[in-house]
């Protein structure tokens, strides 16, 4: 299950961002596994898809959502952009003006979820490109 895990997350990632980057060019993303609690499907999409369109008006390019059909216990599997502290105050600055408190996201997405984790990533690359990049052929 863990090897199925592992592979969802690099197909993923391969998909994510235009191929033919070099691994020192890479850019960063966040991979984030939810496990969504029962009967909070919809729920959690609705916030999803809010944190999206708050991301988009702060000039940050939306997730890449996939999800689950067979395999593994995880519900949805996103792939983001890792932003800066600039782009992390610009969606604040937009959650503020929408009326929300911008400090009360990881509680909001709590009341959705049983558990989820976060992994920093940066690629897509190649195995080629990675073993130049590190200094082997």
């Amino acid at each position: 299950m863990k090897l199925k895990l592992a592979f969802a997350a690099a197909a993923a990632l391969a998909l994510a961002i235009p191929a033919g980057a070099a691994a020192q060019d890479a850019p960063g993303s966040i991979v984030s596994i939810y496990h969504v609690a029962p009967g909070q499907q919809v729920a959690f999409l609705k916030w999803l898809a809010h944190q999206d369109e708050m991301a988009a008006t702060a000039g940050i390019p939306k997730s890449q959502l996939y999800v689950h059909t067979d395999g593994d216990s995880w519900d949805y599997l996103v792939v983001s952009p890792q932003t800066t502290q600039a782009q992390d105050d610009a969606v604040d600055a937009v959650a503020s003006k929408m009326g929300m408190n911008p400090r009360h996201g990881g509680l909001d997405l709590r009341k959705y979820i049983t558990s989820h984790t976060d992994t920093l990533a940066r690629g897509p690359t190649s195995a080629a490109d990675y073993l130049a990049w590190v200094g082997e052929k």
